[in-house]
């Protein structure tokens, strides 16, 4: 059957059966749109479904419109090459980044390192135990970052969790030297406001500009009160990076009064997460220009002053999106992709009960010159598969591929598995490759699936929270041409220009 018959006649089967019992919107019960997500941004979970979702999930694998469990299923121009699963870090897998021959995952209790010279059989490098919420990672030159983003007794790797209302915890950024890949130190320490949920690089010749991206959930944390409607910028030296730095707050939300001037959320924009910081940034380096995912709003910015960003256009969906989580340009810069984390990656909104437009991409042009650019709405984007309720799924983390004059990316949705797909017309976004498991679980929805999916170097990288890290070769003509191109580094949220 051909890739478009097949997910025609899966989202028409599903369709139907959730029409005819309502049955799919369950989840939707226990976990409402309108929740400010979880700070771990998807960490493993364990929620019970009603009896009727749960044998809705096992007729539809029995009538294969959804994978078997833990089965894997993909479109005839993916190939899955490898899989390695988790070994002594046994928490969730998280971001990714790359560099030569080697990639870095990312894991809540550390990160390991993997040898992918041959990509069909990576090779374990270095495994260092590190426990930190949510550990989102990248590297430049000999140094390695690490955001930890949950309540820690100090600094050190053999730190504790600490109760968010204890005054002495420690949040914030980690710096290792990887010079020796086989083992990495650490070398520097910086906390920073509310932590560090991610992070994004801004690399110079001698320093390294770290923009901070975190968040106030709520006024249960002592150090992270709102408003808190900025960035930390930290300031790496690269010859002496313990001497990293916390140099700057711009404040990309000026406003008055105690909640800063970012989107109010409930009850003003219901079912919209108010504005307390930024979830995620992307920079374009090669055009002086960021896109921030803060909560609430997307921005355009620019950073020809790394220290002093300053914002360009600021829009708002009160309408599908819940909680602006990433974001991603095209290579023209003429285009942004931002990805709506309904439900915190812990909720099953790939359904029919939660329909195309929520839990989606969208895409916006980027019209105007200078200081004058402004974001425009085009559309929106997601995976035309439908899940089971016992499996977590939303837009998440993806990169470019890099085509030239074509816009298209692949991304991860969790359970939803890996979607690599075409919005070189802005208006009518089409998936052109697929890659998934069935559900983990057919009783219970367990935090699961694809949390990055990257190209890199003519393959894809997927980090599943659950199962590993996964390889996949794309062989299609309208990506081929990717196949030439050769980064020597890649953090995804700091996108490299391809073709200059």
């Amino acid at each position: 059957m051909t890739l478009l018959n097949d997910l025609r006649t899966r989202r028409r089967r599903l369709g139907v059966a959730a029409a005819c019992t309502g049955l799919l919107a369950a989840l939707l019960t226990a976990v409402p749109a309108a929740a400010t997500p979880d700070p771990g941004d998807g960490p493993a979970v364990r929620q019970q479904v009603s009896p009727g979702s749960r044998a809705e999930a096992v007729a539809a694998i029995a009538d294969g419109e959804i994978p078997g469990q833990d089965e894997i299923v993909h479109s005839d121009n993916i190939e899955h090459l490898a899989n390695i699963p988790k070994d002594a870090l046994p928490g969730t897998n998280s971001d990714l980044a790359f560099q030569g021959k080697y990639a870095f995952s990312g894991n809540y209790d550390g990160f390991r390192i993997f040898d992918i010279s041959n990509p069909k059989s990576p090779k374990t490098v270095a495994q260092v135990l590190c426990p930190g919420s949510q550990n989102d990672i990248s590297v430049s030159g000999d140094l390695l970052f690490l955001s930890t983003d949950s309540s820690r007794s100090d600094s050190s790797c053999n730190s504790t969790t600490q109760p968010v209302t204890e005054k002495s915890s420690w949040e914030g950024m980690k710096v290792f030297d990887i010079s020796d890949k086989a083992n990495p130190k650490y070398v520097a320490a910086v906390e920073t406001a509310c932590g560090s949920h991610t992070h994004t690089l801004v690399p110079e010749r001698k320093n390294v500009y770290i923009y901070v991206s975190s968040y106030s959930p709520n006024a249960a944390y002592p150090d992270c009160q709102p408003p808190h409607d900025g960035i930390s910028v930290i300031k790496v030296p690269r010859k002496a990076p313990e001497k990293a730095a916390l140099v700057g707050f711009p404040v990309l939300f000026p406003g008055e009064g105690p909640d800063g001037g970012g989107n109010p959320g409930s009850p003003t924009n219901p079912g919209v997460a108010k504005t307390t910081g930024c979830h995620d940034l992307t920079v374009l380096p090669s055009k002086d220009l960021a896109a921030g995912a803060c909560m609430g709003d997307g921005i355009l910015f620019s950073i020809k002053d790394p220290e002093h960003p300053k914002v360009i256009d600021r829009v708002q969906d009160n309408v599908n999106f819940a909680f602006w989580h990433s974001a991603t340009f095209n290579q023209k810069a003429n285009k942004v992709v931002f990805t709506d984390e309904l439900g915190g990656g812990g909720a099953a909104t790939c359904n029919a009960a939660t329909g195309p437009d929520k839990g989606a991409d969208g895409i916006y042009d980027i019209v105007g010159k200078g200081d004058k650019r402004k974001l425009v709405f085009r559309s929106y984007y997601k995976i035309p598969r439908y899940q089971a309720d016992t499996e977590n799924c939303v837009a998440h983390n993806g990169s470019l591929i890099p085509v030239k004059g074509k816009d298209i990316m692949v991304q991860a949705w969790y359970q939803g598995g890996v979607s690599v797909w075409d919005f070189t017309n802005s208006s009518k976004p089409e998936e052109i490759a697929y890659f998934e498991r069935g559900p983990l679980d057919t009783q219970v929805l367990r935090g699961a699936g694809s949390w990055s999916a990257y190209y890199y170097n003519g393959y894809i990288y997927s980090n599943d929270i659950a199962k590993g890290f996964d390889v996949l070769r794309l062989d299609d003509k309208r990506t081929d041409p990717a196949k030439r191109i050769r980064l020597p580094e890649l953090n995804v949220q700091t996108q490299p220009d391809y073709f200059d």
